[in-house]
């Protein structure tokens, strides 16, 4: 696909990249090279996350059409994607909520730990896991209830805990994640094919590695819990406290035979967007893929880069894309009593921060979006921002500083026609940014 060209279409050019990246990321163009063949007994495919739906599509369109095949994966509400024609429908795919759990997400944790019963040696279970997952597949611990999870859930995305940290808290409270679910499917062999959502790829933080050991601790979720004030019924702390609620660890024989496959990362999505700019001419340079922090800080710190880029020629020389990838965050903030939550997620809240630190620097536009085409809990996968943003913003009366107070990225690039709207991409490779320097 030609690239549009970025002198006089910089948002269709910054777009394009965003499509080179997801593009990257599909299921389809990434799953063959790490099937298994058919094993003795039946294959069993279990899986969760954002991508499950198109994962399990790539697994059935894949799998040789006269060998035995069957399973459960969950993902989130319309992240299902069409099925091509001549697919045939072998492994069952359920919708729940995300990033807050539901009875949905429950039930379809329930179903895949009770397929997993009677297993053999002979049997294979396929594993397809992605970002998400954590709260598709909601299982508490004995003890905690639903609203118990959902409550949890709602503190540490307001907290400003990182992936891992919640993903931490989420595996000890769990009976499902941590390692469980490869526990349950024992003496099956267990092939793991994971799309990685987080900075570092380790596949124990992906949707709460249900299928990996786990290293960290009981002890480490606790100080996470306190260190974020995160509230829990006290006799789950106790549990807690006395290592009663603990994951199974690496040693553990469990898991001895059994494979995990990195099939889709943010840097191979880096690189594609990458390469795409090097096609229209440009110069492209990878930040990072690993990037992490509070969202509007990370936003400052792309600016300063920019303004340099776009001032003095340094540390890169004009015209240029500049990319970037990872997990940020957001803490959100209070507000007084009365006054109406903002509405927005880290990519909105970097483009807030990256404009507010720009101040209409000529030359400069920038795109960030999650390349799962959902952008916290909104409609949008992110925003753009260009030299004219607070300038046209300001012509509307909105004064940037509000909105960030609010965390109201949403709002904000909706009223200027910036928001970037894609609806579910089915894969999920986490943060995607992209600023374009002429």
């Amino acid at each position: 696909m030609t690239a549009p060209d970025p002198r006089t279409q910089p948002r269709a050019f910054l777009e394009h990249l965003y499509r080179a990246a997801v593009h990257r990321a599909l299921p389809l163009h990434n799953t063959a090279p790490f099937l298994p063949r058919p094993p003795r007994g039946r294959t069993l495919v279990l899986g969760a996350g954002k991508a499950g739906g198109a994962m399990a599509q790539a697994v059935e369109a894949l799998w040789p059409q006269d060998a035995p095949l069957s399973g459960l994966v969950v993902t989130r509400y319309h992240h299902t994607p069409p099925r091509p024609a001549g697919v045939r429908e072998r492994i069952e795919v359920v919708e729940a909520s995300h990033p807050v759990p539901d009875a949905a997400g429950l039930q379809a944790a329930e179903r895949i730990l009770a397929l997993t019963r009677g297993l053999t040696s002979d049997d294979l279970v396929l594993c397809l896991i992605s970002g998400g997952g954590s709260a598709l597949l909601t299982l508490p611990a004995e003890g905690l209830t639903l609203e118990d999870k959902q409550r949890i859930n709602r503190q540490l995305l307001d907290s400003g805990a990182n992936i891992t940290e919640m993903n931490c808290v989420r595996k000890h409270l769990s009976r499902i994640k941590g390692g469980r679910l490869a526990a349950a499917c024992a003496p099956a062999r267990v092939v793991t094919l994971t799309i990685s959502d987080v900075p570092g790829d380790d596949p124990s933080v992906i949707a709460s590695g249900p299928t990996v050991p786990d290293a960290t601790s009981c002890a480490d979720a606790v100080a996470i819990l306190q260190r974020y004030a995160i509230e829990v019924p006290g006799a789950i702390m106790s549990l807690l406290e006395q290592g009663a609620l603990e994951t199974p660890k690496p040693a553990d024989a469990v898991f001895q035979g059994q494979e995990v496959h990195m099939i889709a990362t943010p840097q191979q999505s880096l690189e594609a967007a990458a390469a795409a700019a090097r096609a229209a001419g440009l110069e492209a340079h990878i930040l990072s893929d690993e990037m992490e922090g509070e969202s509007r800080e990370v936003g400052k710190v792309h600016a300063a880069l920019a303004r340099a880029v776009a001032l003095r020629g340094q540390p890169f020389g004009r015209p240029c894309v500049i990319l970037s990838g990872g997990e940020t965050t957001v803490t959100v903030r209070k507000q007084p009593e009365g006054t109406a939550r903002g509405r927005g997620g880290r990519a909105g809240e970097f483009c807030l921060g990256l404009a507010q630190a720009l101040q209409g620097q000529a030359g400069v536009w920038a795109l960030a979006a999650d390349t799962d085409g959902i952008d916290g809990m909104e409609d949008n996968a992110g925003a753009f921002i260009g030299p004219d943003t607070l300038q046209r913003a300001l012509a509307q009366g909105m004064k940037i500083d509000g909105y960030l107070s609010r965390n109201d990225a949403y709002g904000y690039f909706h009223a200027l026609g910036d928001l970037v709207v894609t609806g579910p991409t089915h894969t999920n490779v986490n943060d995607f940014r992209a600023m374009l320097v002429l």
